[in-house]
C-alpha cells in the first residue's frame, strides 16, 4: 500500500474551553513514498501541534526532520535540543528520544523515517554517525522541505527514487562522522536482546520482570540496568512501543483499530489509541485512513 495525497488526514482538532482562545490545533498526517519500482516505502510525516508531548520511543530508522514553525523541546541522549524554523534534526535508530513545544505557539515540522542502509549509500566506513542531532544547513533543510512536500502530495516512485537517496547523500556527507566506541554495561546488549525477544513472543500475555531476571540469573535491578543501558527506556515502555509498531503493520493491512487492539495484547481500543498517539502523534483510526488506498 502507498500513501496517497489526497488521503484523509490524521487530525485532532480540540475545540476552546473559552470562547475568547482559538482551537488547539493537533494535526499529524502519514504518507508513503516508494523509491522506485517494487522499492520499500518510506514513511513522511506533516505534523503540527499545539500541546502534544510525544512519550519517550525509539525509531528503527533513521528520523530526519525540517522545522517549519515554531519551537519544539526534543529530549535526545541526555540533553535537549531546542529547534526552530529551518533547523534540521538527525535522530539515530534506536536512540530514545521525547518531544514537545518549546513555547506557546506550539510546532510544526516535516519529517521521513529513512532505512539506515540509504544513509550508508553515502557515508565512508559504513553507517553514518551524527554528532550533532539539530543541525544549521538552510540549502539542504529547503531541498528537504520541498521534496517532502512533492512526494507527500504526489508520491511518485521514480521521483521519489532520483530525489531522496541524492539528498540523504548529501546530509551525510556534510554532517555525520566516524562512529565512536559505546560505554556500555558487559553483556548489556545481550542481556536487552533477550529480554525484548521474550516480551515480542508473549506480546499477548507477557513475563514478569521477576521471571524474566530469573531465567536469566539475574536480580530484577540488574535486569533493569542493563535493558535501560542499552535501550534508553524500561521494558514496559519498550513493550508498548513494540505493540504500537505491530499494531501499525495490521492497520495497514486492513485490519480495525478494535481488532487490533486485542491481537498485538492492549487491554482495549482506548489504551491502544492512549499509546498510538503517545509515540506516532495521531490515532489508529486517522493513521489507517492516511495509509489505506481510498475506497473506489
Amino acid at each position: 500500500m502507498t500513501g496517497r495525497g489526497e488521503a484523509t488526514a490524521g487530525t485532532v482538532t480540540e475545540p476552546a474551553r473559552h470562547p475568547s482562545k482559538p482551537s488547539v490545533r493537533e494535526e499529524a498526517r502519514w504518507t508513503r513514498a516508494v523509491l522506485g519500482r517494487g522499492g520499500r516505502p518510506l514513511d513522511l510525516l506533516t505534523a503540527r501541534f499545539d500541546r502534544h508531548r510525544y512519550a519517550p520511543h525509539t525509531h528503527d530508522e533513521f528520523t530526519i526532520g525540517v522545522s517549519v514553525g515554531g519551537s519544539e523541546l526534543i529530549g535526545y541522549r541526555g540533553g535537549q535540543l531546542r529547534t526552530g524554523p529551518g533547523s534540521i534534526v538527525v535522530l539515530a535508530p534506536g536512540e530514545t528520544h521525547t518531544g514537545g513545544p518549546a513555547a506557546c505557539d506550539g510546532y510544526a515540522y516535516r519529517a521521513l523515517y529513512a532505512e539506515p542502509s540509504l544513509l550508508s549509500e553515502g557515508a565512508v566506513g559504513g553507517l553514518p554517525h551524527f554528532r550533532e542531532g539539530l543541525l544549521d544547513d538552510p540549502e539542504l533543510a529547503a531541498a528537504l522541505r520541498a521534496a517532502h512536500t512533492e512526494l507527500s502530495t504526489c508520491p511518485d516512485p521514480l521521483e521519489a527514487e532520483s530525489r531522496l537517496p541524492w539528498l540523504l547523500a548529501a546530509l551525510t556527507r556534510r554532517h555525520s562522522t566516524a562512529r565512536p566506541d559505546r560505554d556500555e554495561v558487559p553483556g548489556a546488549a545481550r542481556i536487552a536482546d533477550a529480554v525484548r525477544d521474550r516480551l515480542a513472543d508473549e506480546l499477548q500475555d507477557p513475563p514478569s520482570l521477576a521471571a524474566l531476571a530469573t531465567d536469566l540469573g539475574l536480580s530484577r535491578y540488574q535486569l533493569l540496568r542493563a535493558f535501560r543501558t542499552t535501550t534508553g527506556i524500561p521494558p514496559y515502555a519498550w513493550l508498548a512501543q513494540h505493540r504500537v509498531n505491530r499494531a501499525r503493520r495490521l492497520l495497514e493491512s486492513g485490519l480495525r483499530p478494535a481488532e487490533v487492539a486485542a491481537l498485538v495484547g492492549f487491554a482495549d481500543q482506548a489504551h491502544l489509541t492512549r499509546w498510538f498517539r503517545r509515540v506516532l502523534g495521531v490515532t489508529p483510526a486517522a493513521y489507517r485512513a492516511s495509509v489505506l488506498p481510498p475506497s473506489p
